[in-house]
């Protein structure tokens, strides 16, 4: 099944797995606190892919939610690494990366749904703006 998804679903496991490894190496009292939240919020910013990757009808808003369970790992990573939760800062950079590469395609991702598919037009609205045109008003006098 991991072949098979789509690389936006395969980055947010590949985050999923970052943090639950990350957490595992937080001191005691930041993996049941912070850690805890930061594994909540991975797993749902996966659910939340899944979901709007296969959800055909509710695309527009499951890309919505999506978006925003990506913010609040963001907030989440911050504020573990504000409080020196993760061993490394490079841990945490990497983290941070790949957190961010899936909010940019997440932007995408609802950008080319607000455009339509492929950010085409539909070939109704083509043709009236076309029958509208001056150009081809002037044609038929």
């Amino acid at each position: 099944m991991f072949n098979s998804l789509p690389p936006i679903a395969r980055l947010a496991q590949r985050i999923l797995a970052d943090i639950e490894n990350a957490v595992r190496r937080f001191p005691r009292y930041h993996k049941y606190t912070v850690g805890s939240d930061l594994r909540a919020q991975a797993m749902a910013v996966a659910r939340c892919t899944h979901r709007a990757w296969r959800d055909a009808d509710r695309k527009r808003e499951r890309v919505e939610q999506l978006g925003e369970a990506i913010d609040d790992l963001k907030i989440s990573l911050q504020l573990a690494k504000q409080v020196n939760a993760f061993g490394s800062f490079g841990e945490f950079e990497a983290i941070a990366r790949s957190v961010n590469d899936l909010g940019r395609q997440s932007g995408g991702w609802r950008k080319q749904l607000a455009n339509g598919q492929n950010g085409r037009t539909s070939a109704s609205s083509q043709r009236a703006s076309t029958l509208s045109s001056p150009v081809a008003h002037e044609a038929t006098l």
